[in-house]
């Protein structure tokens, strides 16, 4: 991951991109309620639970920057098997977060060409992702890090209310 780090925008801070722990949990879900504020709080440890199964399931890896012993960004990247494509693997990546007092200082970056160079060494012929910001600045991010959103189109599917 040390390649991913020559883009860094903060020169005076020890910044390093590594795989999650467990004793990070608490360091990301802060970081995901900034992306979710409205999410409910989970008080019977389904999130821990799930951290969990994650740190052992070896095609997924939640990653995590670290500045000075503080984490201020996470990415999750999902290996997906595939049968096409030479049977090569594709990459999901969902929830890219850097802390908002941190944003616009090329952390973002650092983390998402970490989290594409694993997925280049695990052989995926593509790396995926959807957005739901609707803000320019967020658009251009994923543009400058080599995402096109004129190649595919995306459509997202949500289960039926229950009540």
């Amino acid at each position: 991951m040390e390649d991913a780090l020559s883009g860094a925008a903060d020169r005076s801070s020890r910044v390093s991109v590594r795989e999650a722990g467990a004793d990070d949990f608490d360091a990301i879900v802060a970081l995901y309620r900034q992306l979710h504020p409205n999410d409910p709080v989970l008080e019977h440890g389904e999130d821990r639970a799930v951290l969990d199964e994650i740190l052992r399931t070896p095609w997924l890896t939640l990653f995590v920057l670290e500045a000075d012993g503080h984490v201020l960004a996470t990415t999750y990247l999902n290996i997906v098997p595939n049968m096409s494509r030479s049977a090569s693997p594709y990459a999901v990546i969902e929830n890219v977060v850097v802390d908002e007092v941190h944003r616009g200082t090329g952390l973002g970056k650092v983390i998402m060409t970490a989290t594409l160079d694993a997925a280049w060494a695990a052989g995926c012929y593509k790396a995926m992702l959807l957005t739901g910001s609707t803000s320019t600045s967020t658009h251009a991010f994923y543009r400058a890090c080599g995402f096109s959103p004129d190649e595919k189109a995306a459509y997202l599917a949500r289960p039926p209310i229950r009540r």
